[in-house]
């Protein structure tokens, strides 16, 4: 059986002493020891095939190298990539991802979620599961809990967050389709007590008057989530209320599937009758009859930026280390669903 290679033994070969090679393999310490001999140390781990023992370092720092996440709805594709990110980015660095789902509906058993990864002693905690107002996130952070928000920000809140750019998102889509000369343009917004379906809501709106549309609330029907049948229930009160619109700006992909089912149940094709544009631009889109316009925000790059995030706020002095908020910036995917209306 072959024996694990140890820190001493990577010291002995490199011919320094062990709080020299501890500090050279160390990323957030070899700054201070010489650039020749953090090489050979490096070079020699290399060689012999040293992995260092992140609950040992741990340890030694009071922590347990593990980041707690939290989501709010499992079943929803754009946060597979967010998860992605932020374990790749993580794990490179020896931390460990722990994943919640909150319940969505159940802000008691969100609080429950939390307090769970708090009692796990976690190092930190990216959410994705913030309103617009959170007490909770309030209380932590008063508590002194390292966070980051993701896909999510709280109005006033010194927390930081990485977000996508929805003003810049949605104004894509509303582009587009004005460009494609339609001016009949309805928006099916997300939950207004969220700041995404707040944010692409306002940003509809504005967009539309920038580009001198008249828009009231008329055009306008909220989704009580990010889900299919809620945008289908939507789409049906919008298309009900206003007949005469030929393009709908959904608030996320699965709203937006959710409107193709209410444009068909309504004797309408899409784009002949009606274009829609989606939102995050999830998985096989491209498979769809007809594949679906979307924004595509870099969510994977947004789990990496998340956790990059929140271990600088865990290694920086925290009265020297501002708190920061990203906005990642998105693209339009045109595909199938958007054309031209009808003359």
């Amino acid at each position: 059986m072959t024996n694990e290679v140890t820190l001493r033994d990577v010291a002995r070969e490199a011919g320094v002493h062990v709080s020299t090679a501890s500090r050279a393999l160390n990323s957030e310490t070899r700054g201070v020891v010489n650039a020749d001999t953090v090489k050979r140390v490096l070079a020699t781990a290399d060689r012999l095939g040293y992995k260092p023992n992140p609950m040992a370092r741990g340890l030694r720092k009071n922590r347990t190298m593990t980041i707690g996440i939290v989501i709010p709805d499992i079943e929803n594709p754009l946060f597979g990539p967010i998860i992605a990110g932020a374990e790749q980015a993580l794990g490179s660095r020896g931390y460990s991802l722990l994943i919640a789902n909150a319940d969505r509906d159940d802000e008691s058993h969100t609080r429950e979620t939390v307090r769970a990864l708090v009692d796990r002693r976690v190092d930190g905690m990216i959410l994705a599961t913030a309103s617009r107002s959170d007490g909770l996130i309030t209380e932590l952070a008063a508590s002194g809990v390292v966070m980051v928000l993701v896909n999510r920000a709280i109005e006033g809140s010194p927390v930081p967050a990485i977000l996508g750019d929805d003003m810049a998102g949605i104004g894509l889509a509303v582009d587009h389709l004005v460009n494609l000369g339609h001016r009949h343009v309805g928006h099916v917004a997300g939950p207004q007590h969220l700041s995404t379906g707040m944010g692409r809501y306002q940003a509809f709106l504005t967009r539309m008057q920038s580009l001198g549309h008249y828009v009231d609330t008329s055009v306008v029907e909220e989704a009580d989530w990010y889900q299919v049948d809620p945008g289908y229930k939507a789409a049906m009160r919008l298309l009900e209320r206003r007949p005469d619109l030929t393009a709908i700006v959904a608030a996320n992909d699965l709203i937006a599937l959710g409107c193709y089912v209410a444009v068909r149940e309504s004797g309408g094709e899409i784009p002949r009758d009606v274009s829609i544009t989606g939102y995050n631009d999830m998985p096989f889109l491209d498979l769809m009859q007809p594949a679906l316009t979307s924004v595509r925000v870099p969510y994977r790059q947004m789990g990496v930026e998340a956790a990059e995030l929140l271990l600088s706020q865990l290694t920086a002095d925290a009265d020297n280390e501002r708190a920061v908020s990203i906005r990642l910036t998105p693209r339009l995917i045109v595909r199938e669903s958007t054309a031209p209306p009808r003359l």
